[in-house]
């Protein structure tokens, strides 16, 4: 059994497909220990049913169509990491109170655009851009839209940063107090509480 949610691919500690989806790599802002839990075209169709974008019933013909399209998976899977750069410094500005990068704020736009013009609008109430499910290039569409969902809906204000030295990872703090500072308790948490105990301990020493 896993002891981290960093020791799976699958780590949904953001409470939000668009935040989970910035958890793909483990310690973001820790160079020397960065890794991306999520490599190539079916870990991203499996983690996409994780997440529940994908039902696993479309994940073999998804990855049964991205084999027989003349566009190699890489392209596609190069395409959701470009989206997922462009995305963390976005969260990064909102909870530091700053305003975003204009670089990285026009290629999510332009993510969002692309996935609005490939998506379908159903005559149904709440109004909700649906992407296609066919292609691995749908997932980053998915995604660019649930990252708009994010960054224009009521949750807003509910994005944190995990306080944890190097995590990166960011999650919604739904706590009733709004003052949750980790990832996860029994992940970075449990870091910080070993290094004041450390602390403490070298201190009465």
């Amino acid at each position: 059994m896993p002891t981290s949610p960093r020791d799976s691919g699958v780590s949904l500690v953001g409470g939000h497909p668009a935040l989970d989806f910035a958890n793909t790599v483990a310690w973001r802002l820790d160079p020397a220990r960065t890794v991306d839990r999520v490599r190539g075209a079916e870990a991203w169709a499996r983690w996409a049913v994780a997440t529940g974008l994908l039902t696993a019933d479309r994940v073999d013909a998804l990855l049964r169509a991205e084999t027989a399209d003349s566009t190699p998976s890489d392209t596609a899977t190069a395409a959701l990491i470009d989206l997922r750069a462009d995305l963390w410094p976005v969260l990064d500005a909102l909870v530091d109170d700053h305003e975003p990068p204009a670089a990285e704020w026009e290629a999510l736009r332009q993510h969002m655009v692309l996935a609005r013009e490939g998506a379908v609008l159903p005559p149904a109430f709440p109004l909700r851009w649906q992407p296609g499910t066919d292609r691995l290039d749908d997932l980053r569409h998915a995604l660019a839209l649930q990252a708009e969902d994010l960054l224009s809906g009521e949750c807003l204000g509910r994005v944190r940063r995990c306080a944890g030295p190097g995590c990166g990872w960011f999650f919604l703090d739904r706590s009733r107090s709004g003052t949750r500072r980790w990832c996860s308790s029994q992940d970075c948490g449990n870091r910080d509480r070993a290094r004041r105990h450390y602390s403490r301990t070298r201190q009465r020493g």
